[in-house]
């Protein structure tokens, strides 16, 4: 760009009077400017374990309701507890995608089974899901006493 000397001294004697509105305290940003609130300040902090593996990592989750009755909480946050024995606040990358899988669509919410022979998951309740539970040798000896045939987790009557 071709500049002369009179265009080199409006566009200097431009940048020095801007600069210098600005350390008056003319600043049209400072008035733009506003503080913004944090975001974890109105929400509720549940501790909970890593569902991802054995190590059990202590975790903060931040969630946003209001309490009410039939009112479910948004998870907004999920971080490591600093305070936990085992991970003291940091989390692996499984752990750290804990959001992405509270809030995916593909997530069960619901039990599924898939019968024998079927291509198709079909949705059942969670009293059928629990009775179709197997029976596991430690339920099977807590059992024994009643009726050799029984769990404390089936629903069906000891026979």
């Amino acid at each position: 760009m071709d500049m002369n000397r009179r265009q080199f001294f409006r566009v200097s004697s431009a940048g020095l009077v801007g600069s210098s509105i600005v350390a008056l305290g003319f600043s049209p940003t400072a008035a733009l400017a506003e503080a913004r609130n944090f975001k974890l300040a109105r929400t509720t902090e549940t501790r909970n374990t890593c569902p991802y593996c054995s190590v059990g990592c202590g975790l903060i989750m931040y969630s946003l309701g209001d309490k009410a009755k039939n009112v479910v909480s948004d998870i907004l946050h999920i971080e490591g507890d600093a305070d936990h024995p085992v991970n003291r606040g940091t989390l692996c990358p499984k752990g750290a995608g804990l959001l992405d899988f509270v809030h995916s669509p593909m997530r069960l919410k619901y039990p599924e089974v898939r019968e024998p022979g079927a291509t198709e998951w079909k949705r059942i309740g969670w009293n059928e899901a629990s009775r179709a539970m197997p029976i596991t040798p430690s339920t099977a000896a807590r059992c024994a006493p009643r009726a050799p045939a029984c769990s404390t987790s089936c629903t069906a009557p000891c026979a």
